[in-house]
């Protein structure tokens, strides 16, 4: 079956940097368009980051574009969110998902039900 695994979550202060991982299996990674979101406790879950399927596209929350990178390596079936000068804000577990779309990202990777597969997520703490 599916699964997606996240992980390189932890507590960093602010202005830090983390890069979290996200290994998939059971499908064809270089088929998928690959997203980060992030829930924090009492919010809704939000978009952060997507990667179409060979990486040539990328599409970005506007609260964390310019911090954050998004990429992806195709022979590791692996997705990375690198996360510079983090805020408090920040603060979440961030969640890898996979949607079989092999289109450029745009507006449309931010939605959640545009995922067919989602990771059990990895916490990100950043301390003031």
């Amino acid at each position: 079956q599916v699964q997606l695994v996240e992980s390189g979550g932890g507590l960093v202060q602010a202005g830090g940097s983390l890069r979290v991982s996200c290994v998939a299996s059971g499908l064809t990674f270089s088929s998928y368009t690959m997203g980060w979101f992030r829930q924090a406790p009492g919010k809704e879950r939000e978009f952060v980051a997507a990667i179409s399927w060979s990486g040539d596209s990328t599409y970005y929350a506007d609260s964390v574009k310019d911090r954050f990178t998004i990429s992806r390596d195709n022979a590791k079936n692996t997705v990375y969110l690198q996360m510079n000068s983090l805020k408090p804000e920040d603060t979440a577990a961030y969640y890898c998902a996979a949607a079989g779309r092999r289109l450029r990202v745009g507006y449309w990777a931010t939605a959640r039900y545009m995922y067919d597969y989602w990771g059990q997520g990895t916490q990100v703490t950043v301390s003031s």
